[in-house]
């Protein structure tokens, strides 16, 4: 469905020093420097496979995803979605994608959304009964009635989310680039649209590369991510296997029926936080069973689960190996 080969991407910034002299002299004589954006990355995803692309600020993952979209040419490189080379932007591309992003908007701000369904309706050439069919769908799905008939400016940021959404699912695309779907959003309306995002992909058997921060969104979608950090990719697998690559210990968290001492848990694994209701450790994974055993023999435990260290720090930890932290 996708493929990328030794995908770059350079952009020359114009840079100057401080001060109006050197302003004044940047007019006539400029000096550039070169940046990698996207720095030699390769990978391939599978028709209806759900992909998380994770990287920090400035890493390269909007670059690439507009690359694949066609916004912009790689500087070398080749890359294909659907057998189309996206710089050449076929019709039959253009209406196989999406980019959706985040921070930005296609609803017509002092109209209500649905004359931005018609006029994606026209542009993408899709038939009146299809496009009521799909319409109908997405307003069940996403719990447009009544949201579709206001001006734009009326809505909330998780309403008008929703309907940015189904303006860009119009054509029933095949590809979708998630560039941070749920920015900004409550945790509330952010589960709404993970739902929605995963029937999605489940009743069309779309294609799915996602970016986000929240890794909340990467959990529930993505059963593969691909990391990159600055333009280079580092990872691509499971997320089971990048948690164990990187943090091989678990979490270990027990709910108490009463405080238990430190020095208690301390004999038990390394203390993550503690409190009167909860203590969490943690331990190596070949220990686990023999730390559960010992714990339900000796605490007032009601109940314990065994996790994976969050998201969270598992990325952080991976970023700073990058940045030359601790290996």
């Amino acid at each position: 469905m996708i493929e990328v080969s030794h995908l770059s991407k350079e952009y020359k910034v114009h840079e100057r020093a401080e001060g109006l002299y050197a302003a004044f002299r940047s007019v006539f004589v400029r000096k550039y420097k070169t940046v990698r954006a996207v720095d030699d990355v390769s990978f391939t995803i599978g028709e209806g496979e759900r992909v998380g692309f994770l990287g920090p600020n400035g890493a390269g993952k909007t670059t690439t995803l507009k690359v694949l979209a066609g916004l912009l040419h790689p500087t070398s490189g080749a890359v294909s979605v659907r057998g189309h080379d996206p710089r050449r932007r076929e019709d039959a591309f253009l209406r196989s994608i999406m980019l959706i992003l985040g921070q930005k908007q296609q609803l017509i701000w002092d109209l209500p959304p649905h004359e931005t369904f018609d006029y994606n309706r026209a542009v993408y050439g899709v038939p009146k009964k299809q496009f009521d069919e799909t319409i109908g769908e997405l307003t069940e799905l996403l719990g447009l009635r009544g949201l579709v008939d206001k001006p734009t400016r009326q809505l909330s940021l998780g309403e008008r989310m929703k309907c940015e959404l189904a303006a860009a699912l119009v054509h029933r695309p095949k590809v979708l680039f998630l560039d941070e779907p749920t920015i900004g959003l409550d945790v509330s309306m952010q589960a709404t649209i993970r739902g929605f995002i995963r029937g999605y992909n489940e009743r069309w058997g779309a294609t799915l590369i996602l970016t986000s921060h929240y890794m909340d969104d990467v959990t529930a979608l993505c059963p593969r991510v691909i990391v990159i950090d600055k333009g280079k990719l580092s990872y691509d697998g499971s997320l089971a296997e990048l948690a164990h690559r990187t943090r091989p210990e678990k979490r270990v968290v027990f709910r108490l029926e009463k405080p238990v001492l430190r020095a208690d848990l301390e004999a038990l694994g390394k203390i993550v936080s503690l409190d009167d209701a909860q203590a969490v450790l943690q331990v190596d994974r070949s220990a686990v069973n023999g730390v559960v055993s010992k714990a339900l023999a000796t605490l007032p435990i009601i109940d314990l689960t065994v996790e994976d260290p969050p998201l969270e720090e598992i990325m952080s930890e991976l970023f700073a190996r990058g940045s030359g932290g601790a290996t």
